[in-house]
């Protein structure tokens, strides 16, 4: 069960993204949730998106790229926080991993609908899902891991 904040984010994210011209993702624990796994603890919802449809979007938003939004774990060529959702929406474009010294290109391959109140959200499926945080591969992205492969 969707928290009632992460449904209302959710359907706002949606509704924003319905112009898309590209495939766009909600990735990380919100994938989770919509993945059916619960209880699970998310405290904000992750977009993956290409870069034209990020820049369209943060602009009809209002949204200022944060230039400083890299980390030494991740980095995204364009990154911004969308704070009007009861949930901060985190949009990203060109999102990067660093596995060792070498910086791997987070994009899904697979992408499955899971409606929302009437709104298409879309996430990488399971195994592509689990793949993704395991390359994270933070403690809270390998108990994710854990939620996700224990369900089957």
């Amino acid at each position: 069960m969707l928290s009632a904040d992460l449904r209302q984010t959710l359907v706002m994210t949606a509704d924003t993204l319905r112009d898309a011209r590209d495939p766009w993702w909600v990735i990380s624990s919100a994938a989770v949730a919509l993945h059916g796994v619960t209880p699970i603890e998310v405290g904000d919802v992750d977009v993956l998106m290409s870069l034209v449809d990020a820049r369209r979007l943060m602009d009809r938003l209002g949204v200022v790229p944060i230039k400083d939004g890299a980390s030494a774990m991740f980095r995204s060529t364009l990154f911004g926080r969308w704070e009007l959702p009861p949930l901060r929406v985190e949009i990203m474009a060109g999102f990067h991993v660093a596995k060792g010294a070498e910086w791997t290109e987070v994009l899904p391959q697979t992408r499955l609908p899971v409606l929302v109140e009437g709104c298409v959200v879309y996430v990488p499926d399971q195994a592509e899902l689990v793949e993704m945080l395991r390359l994270f591969g933070r403690p809270k992205d390998l108990e994710r891991v854990r939620f996700l492969t224990s369900r089957v």
